[in-house]
């Protein structure tokens, strides 16, 4: 499942590319969003700018985004509590809302 919206929370399926020279929204691969990230999959890194990137993008604050699912995978799924805006490249998911 790329999206589902259950009361104010998004749930996004993500599937991560770490070691990348800049982030970026990739696509759609199969049932997730494909991310690139700068970052390294050593520590956490990649979650926490996982984690950082997606507060920009959907306004929110950090604390408001969770992983779900897949803290030491590449496949991951993420709650975003209450999103103001939708980044241009996922408007897909204003459709799965209604």
């Amino acid at each position: 499942m790329l999206c589902r919206w259950k009361e104010d929370k998004l749930y996004l399926s993500c599937k991560i590319q770490p070691v990348s020279r800049e982030w970026k929204f990739v696509g759609i691969a199969g049932d997730t969003v494909k991310i690139r990230l700068p970052a390294a999959p050593i520590d956490g890194k990649v979650n926490k700018k996982l984690v950082r990137i997606l507060s920009k993008q959907f306004q929110v604050n950090q604390s408001d985004i969770t992983i779900v699912t897949g803290h030491t995978s590449r496949l991951k799924r993420v709650r975003i509590r209450r999103p103001t805006t939708i980044p241009v490249s996922l408007t897909f998911i204003r459709d799965a809302q209604q």
